[in-house]
């Protein structure tokens, strides 16, 4: 009985911890293990609410009816087939830079040189067409090999920079991106200037050196090569030993290091795959948008393919939905300024705002906060 009287006050501390104010309680940040796959829907689900609630908001002030809101974002931007050949022909390149971005994050080198490694992609593809290299039934398959080639070795160098001096590769990529930048003005402004016009990019490629279109004048055959990239992609990383090996090196490099895994090779093969997918966007791009080499074409990709690869969480196949919603979001963007007179940074705020409350969710997935009961 003496024992049964001594535990029955316990009881009444929980209530008392709950009544405590929320000013004075404590609380403990703590990592997450693991979340499932429907919780974390859930946790992006909502935070693209948020995004979209807090644009809606500032859309309607700016004088766009509230009533055409859904009707621009979803059913003029996903339903509506010229706006939907939009979205995919927008999608085609972000989705390549996308998963390129995450093929070397997953080996823990911050390739920035992205935009740079598309420049000379489309430089080897150019190349092509104006030397005149090849037979016209190969000419589209050497563009894309000589895209690829020149990629790559774009990527070689601050990789070898990283792994054989420490050199920091967010540094050396990410300068190397001028220097590439500044050579292809070289090409516009000097050798490969169309001489019909004297304007800063080369001459239009011919018939058979543009990707075929499909579904209309607008979506080209670069969606579909961006999807069977992202398949190939998929392949590597979630089947193939290599994609073992990486996930390796990026849970703790010195772990996999000790156990065996090749990482110093495994750094150089992701970082090289990356430098060719770059250079098969700037492929896609000059010969399935532009038809031409011109002088800002890259300009934005970047920053792009970063972005998907964040909130694709290194997915290839997550950074091929990813790409698309953000190819819709540019698309839904224009079609603001075009029919509402919307200016273009109040476009960018909108943005914006969608990918910071969708990046924000990735803390709520990762870490969870919990309520600390005083034992005092």
């Amino acid at each position: 009985m003496a024992d049964a009287a001594m535990t029955v006050p316990s009881t009444d501390a929980a209530p008392a911890t709950r009544r405590l104010p929320l000013a004075s309680r404590r609380f403990a940040l703590e990592l997450r293990q693991q979340m499932a796959w429907h919780a974390q829907a859930l946790i992006l689900g909502v935070s693209l609410a948020i995004g979209m609630g807090v644009s809606a908001a500032i859309l309607v002030a700016a004088g766009v009816p509230a009533n055409e809101l859904l009707n621009e974002f979803v059913m003029q931007t996903l339903f509506d087939r010229q706006s939907l050949q939009a979205v995919l022909f927008q999608a085609a390149p972000m989705i390549l830079v996308g998963i390129a971005a995450s093929m070397a994050f997953r080996a823990r080198f911050w390739n920035l040189g992205l935009e740079g490694q598309m420049i000379w992609g489309a430089i080897g593809a150019t190349a092509i067409s104006v030397l005149d290299i090849g037979p016209a039934a190969l000419r589209l398959p050497l563009m894309l090999v000589m895209a690829m080639a020149l990629g790559l070795l774009w990527a070689l160098a601050p990789t070898l920079l990283k792994l054989k001096l420490g050199v920091n590769e967010i540094i050396s990529s990410l300068m190397l991106n001028y220097i590439a930048s500044n050579f292809l003005l070289h090409l516009v402004y000097g050798a490969w200037k169309d001489p019909k016009d004297s304007f800063p990019y080369s001459p239009q490629f011919r018939a058979f050196e543009r990707l075929p279109e499909w579904f209309g004048n607008v979506s080209t055959a670069a969606i579909g090569l961006a999807l069977v990239v992202a398949l190939l992609a998929w392949w590597f990383v979630g089947v193939s030993r290599a994609g073992l090996y990486l996930r390796f090196v990026d849970a703790n490099p010195r772990m996999a290091d000790a156990v065996g895994v090749p990482v110093r090779r495994m750094i150089l093969a992701a970082v090289l795959l990356s430098g060719a997918l770059s250079g098969i966007a700037g492929f896609v791009v000059v010969a399935g948008q532009e038809g031409r080499l011109t002088q800002g074409f890259f300009a934005g990709y970047g920053f792009s393919g970063i972005l998907i690869a964040f909130l694709a969480r290194n997915n290839p196949l997550a950074a091929t939905v990813v790409a698309v919603l953000v190819a819709a979001l540019f698309v839904a963007g224009r079609n603001l300024q075009v029919f509402y007179q919307i200016p273009f940074s109040m476009v960018q705020l909108i943005q914006a705002i969608v990918v910071i409350c969708v990046a924000s969710s990735d803390f709520f997935i990762r870490h969870r906060i919990r309520a600390v009961v005083s034992k005092n």
